[in-house]
């Protein structure tokens, strides 16, 4: 080693301290071992991210309707059960459908045992327009799926179909009774609103007749009903209340129209179906 080495041996081994503590430390055992664990996580993670984000949809949709299947299971048989749940979810996809026709964010449904199903919207409808056709959606597709149920059982002859089919019919008829929580309320705010009144003037007398079980779920939907009929009343003279319930003729006609040509063809279907049964 000559002179200059000598001298720049020197000076590299007289750096600052400051110098010296900025440079990397060589890494430890244990982080030689974690290095290739935490890269293998994060690339997992990368590649998993997309299915991670349905899994809340796996848990409350998929959970609760495991959940409803076997209740219904529990009474009835696992096969009514599973067919029964079905039928929910075609009714709450057909509000689904409605609302991302018209933009609207909508939940995953959820299943509730012995109440049924819903999903919720992330954003309020611009008008009573949109909010009679998102409401009709759950209706119209239920009343398919019961026809469809129906087919097979006429097709098979199994009294399972039929009760199927009437349970479907007996579903999305309650459903069209004009009261707000119900998809009927939603359907004749393009109709008139006072229907309101006469949803609750329908369920009044029963839930007086029923003051347990079925009762308490109908005192339920009258009381969440008297929120919105007291606003009905107060904003009656309101512009902006009075623009909402705004429809074009035809609108009104064609809700009209397809809300008691449905109600007719569903109580038809549910008498129907009965007397199938009764003859099995």
């Amino acid at each position: 080693m000559d002179m200059a080495d000598e001298l720049n041996w020197d000076s590299l081994s007289r750096k600052p301290e400051e110098a010296r503590r900025a440079e990397p430390e060589p890494p430890s055992g244990l982080r030689k071992m974690l290095a290739p664990l935490l890269g293998g996580l994060a690339a997992t993670f990368k590649f998993a991210a997309p299915v991670l984000k349905f899994l809340p949809l796996v848990l409350k949709t998929g959970g609760s309707m495991l959940l409803s299947i076997g209740a219904y299971a529990w009474l009835y048989g696992w096969k009514f059960g599973l067919g029964f749940v079905l039928l929910l979810l075609v009714h709450e996809l057909g509000h689904s459908l409605a609302a991302k026709w018209f933009g609207l964010k909508v939940s995953a449904p959820v299943f509730i045992p012995f109440l049924g199903a819903q999903i919720l919207l992330k954003e309020m409808p611009a008008n009573a327009w949109v909010e009679s056709i998102v409401g009709f959606g759950g209706p119209l597709l239920g009343t398919i799926g019961g026809l469809v149920v129906f087919v097979m059982g006429m097709l098979t002859g199994s009294p399972l179909y039929f009760a199927l089919a009437s349970s479907a019919f007996f579903l999305n008829l309650f459903n069209l009774v004009p009261i707000v929580p119900l998809d009927g309320g939603r359907v004749v705010t393009a109709i008139s609103p006072w229907l309101w009144i006469v949803g609750i003037v329908i369920l009044v007398p029963y839930l007086l007749l029923n003051l347990s079980g079925a009762g308490i779920y109908i005192l339920l939907l009258v009381a969440t009903s008297l929120p919105r009929v007291y606003r009905l009343f107060k904003n009656r003279n309101n512009p902006a209340s009075q623009r909402y319930f705004e429809c074009t003729p035809w609108q009104r006609m064609l809700i009209t129209t397809a809300y008691f040509g449905l109600v007719l063809f569903l109580a038809t279907a549910m008498t129907e179906t009965h007397h199938i049964l009764a003859a099995l």
